[in-house]
């Protein structure tokens, strides 16, 4: 393809798209750069595979620390495992983009999108999502866009349009708008508490700029003589799948009329139904057309099954106004909570029980040590709150391999970690590193929000001093042409045969994280607005819950919780508390037992179980680090002696020698006629020579200032 480039500019921000440059063999590719940042974003189709029945979409977001003038570290020296935010870019990119591809479409599709160069003022994130759009329509691949996503700030009072990661740091809202022409698709939200007004307004503000972006699409494809892609959907023989609704329709529907709110009885009984047409095939001739289409096509009695159950399903809920299990379509299933669960060695717990979803939320106290080290290309070196999410197979009644977590986990966490980040104190209140592992224990829709309920009773139960308590519910949809029903608190078969999976956590001032992921091609702001107004109810309501099991952050820690003590020392006596080699703070901390954290602008943190051996650690730290003068007086302890005179240990970890003419105010023939190892004794500097060695002395000390030592020792 030729060479061809088109700017973009909206809010004085430019988006510049390069294409026919890089990557030729690929399907389609483009070159997208706003300020220094820039991603190559390619699209591939190959030919599909044999028995795929789904749409084998493969999305990868791959960063490049060479983008940043930066080397790899470690043993290889090149880049390895992706960072959970590429893991988290590269579901950024997917949500947005798979339920635009056709939903007959089984052709292996590849999308890949990698951060070629970047700056600290533009975020590569939102450029990839877009960049995707626009590479799969280059490859001419089937798709109902064009589609684009933004970044939306707010700064002071002002909504802005793709902001410098430093506006949103410092600002209450980080919000990403992916849309198509039929409305908004995809919605991902950090927010400092916004109200549900201010988070409309700024999704409608986001989505205006994203319409841009769609139109300069349109443009770019008609500027290079593209037309968008039309294919007609493969023919199907309808024989097999007409005798499979014949003896399906009646009694799912009547399954789904007993309005069974135990989710096993309901899903056996569908089994039942499901178990008498492959009865009724097998006993059909062999060379009849249903048996020998079923033998074709393995997966035809699943597949059509799922349709007629979601038909059945959906036009209840539009006709009826009633769901599955009975409920109206705003109530919400039983809920309990507990703290507490597990023994005190573990800081914190809390299980939150939402119908037959119940997520276990464990909240752990850590050093700032502990604190996770970023390796990737963004600002951020350090994170301090880490949440992770677990979904092992049993929470579903399921046998699978146990494996490191997947895509789906990491984002799970991240979004809860997004949730109740607001609501923690600040590092200089409470200095410890927290982390919160969600154990989900029984899924049945919306584990995530669970999550997130769970983990605030597991704060609570730690002692963390959080702001305020953080709820969520997850909204559903089911849309049959002109007829919409809003959903609350969807359960699993409504998420999975629904159009809609539309996650908001919040406390009862505002909203902390919204995650919207759409099966359909988009929805107008109208209906995300309703969604968002029918969630906070609901948010409320299981936020009363939580709140009857604790309603307030306890006082006091775990006993086993670490202790932590802080002191502050000149940045200059950092190398003279690490010593050569570490040889120094090693010793301190197999004296005590405690853990030390030596920041680069001095401050020591000390932590320990036990808080005695935090003291004695911090007070080492404290003796070596004291400025010192001629003429103080200290009560101490000799712990070596020399010919010449004896070692006083007079501050912890500081040391001065008493020369055998200061012992007494006699002649002295022997060190040890006067003092022995271990003897408590009083003693004045009289010089620190230019090595900083102190000379001390027993002679010339007033009793009033011998007592005054004895007592500051003693404390």
């Amino acid at each position: 393809m030729q060479e061809f480039e088109k700017s973009i500019s909206f809010d004085g921000r430019d988006i510049r798209l390069k294409v026919g440059l890089l990557a030729p063999q690929a399907g389609g590719s483009v070159l997208i750069e706003s300020g220094d940042t820039a991603v190559l974003v390619t699209a591939t189709r190959a030919n599909a595979r044999e028995g795929i029945d789904f749409l084998p979409l493969l999305v990868d977001y791959e960063e490049r620390l060479y983008a940043a003038g930066r080397i790899p570290g470690g043993f290889l020296r090149r880049e390895g495992r992706p960072a959970e935010k590429a893991v988290l870019t590269s579901r950024l990119i997917d949500r947005p983009l798979r339920p635009l591809f056709p939903s007959w479409l089984r052709d292996d599709i590849q999308v890949v999108a990698t951060t070629m160069s970047m700056d600290e003022r533009v975020p590569p994130d939102v450029l990839a999502v877009t960049g995707a759009s626009i590479a799969v329509l280059l490859a001419k691949i089937p798709f109902n866009g064009p589609m684009a996503a933004v970044r939306v700030g707010l700064v002071g009072d002002d909504f802005v349009i793709n902001p410098t990661y430093k506006e949103v740091e410092t600002g209450d809202l980080d919000l990403v708008v992916a849309g198509s022409p039929d409305g908004v698709i995809m919605v991902e939200a950090g927010a400092n508490q916004l109200p549900e007004a201010d988070m409309i307004e700024a999704i409608d503000f986001g989505y205006e700029a994203v319409r841009d972006l769609i139109q300069a699409q349109r443009d770019l494809l008609k500027e290079l003589g593209i037309e968008l892609v039309q294919e007609d959907a493969p023919v199907i023989d309808q024989t097999l799948e007409n005798f499979i609704r014949e003896r399906v329709t009646a009694p799912v529907k009547e399954i789904l009329g007993r309005f069974e709110k135990d989710k096993p009885t309901r899903d056996a009984a569908l089994d039942e139904v499901k178990a008498s047409v492959v009865t009724a095939i097998a006993e059909l001739a062999e060379d009849d057309p249903v048996k020998v289409a079923a033998a074709a096509d393995s997966k035809a009695l699943s597949n059509t099954f799922k349709d007629v159950t979601k038909t059945l399903m959906r036009r209840q809920v539009v006709e009826d106004n009633v769901r599955v299990d009975g409920r109206k379509l705003d109530e919400i299933r039983p809920i309990s909570c507990r703290v507490g669960v597990l023994p005190q060695r573990v800081h914190g717990s809390g299980v939150f029980n939402r119908g037959l979803t119940q997520v276990l939320s464990i909240a752990t106290l850590g050093s700032p040590g502990d604190e996770q080290e970023m390796d990737d290309l963004h600002p951020d070196s350090e994170k301090r709150y880490l949440h992770h999410y677990n979904f092992p197979p049993f929470s579903v009644g399921e046998t699978r391999p146990m494996r490191s977590p997947g895509r789906r986990e990491i984002g799970h966490g991240a979004l809860a970690e997004r949730a109740l980040v607001p609501v923690l104190p600040p590092k200089e209140q409470f200095p410890y590193v927290i982390r919160v592992v969600s154990e989900v224990l029984s899924s049945n829709g919306s584990t995530s929000m669970g999550s997130v309920s769970g983990s605030t009773l597991a704060l609570m139960h730690a002692g963390v001093p959080i702001s305020k308590p953080v709820s969520g519910a997850a909204m559903g949809l089911i849309k049959e042409g002109e007829e919409i029903r809003i959903l609350t608190d969807i359960q699993g078969i409504e998420d999975f045969l629904g159009d809609m999976d539309f996650k908001v956590a919040g406390t009862d001032t505002g909203i902390t994280a919204l995650q919207l992921d759409m099966k359909i091609s988009g929805l107008p702001m109208d209906v995300i607005a309703s969604a968002i107004h029918q969630a906070k109810p609901a948010r409320l309501h299981i936020l009363g819950k939580m709140l009857e099991a604790i309603d307030q952050p306890r006082p006091e820690l775990s006993p086993y919780a670490p202790r932590l003590l802080t002191i502050k020392i000149d940045s200059d006596q950092i190398g003279m508390i690490i010593g050569p080699g570490g040889k120094t703070i090693k010793g301190i901390t197999e004296e005590t037992g405690a853990k030390i954290d030596i920041a680069e602008d001095g401050t020591v943190t000390i932590s320990a179980i036990e808080g005695e051996k935090a003291k004695r650690a911090k007070a080492i730290i404290q003796g070596m680090t004291r400025k010192l003068s001629a003429g103080d007086v200290y009560a101490g302890k000799v712990t070596r002696i020399i010919p010449i005179g004896a070692f006083v240990e007079f501050l912890p970890g500081k040391e001065g020698m008493i020369h055998i003419s200061q012992l007494a105010d006699h002649r002295v023939g022997k060190v040890e006629d006067e003092v022995t190892i271990g003897d408590e004794v009083v003693v004045k500097i009289r010089e620190i020579d230019n090595r900083g060695r102190v000379n001390l002395t027993r002679l010339g000390i007033h009793p009033d200032e011998a007592t005054a030592a004895r007592e500051a020792a003693a404390k």
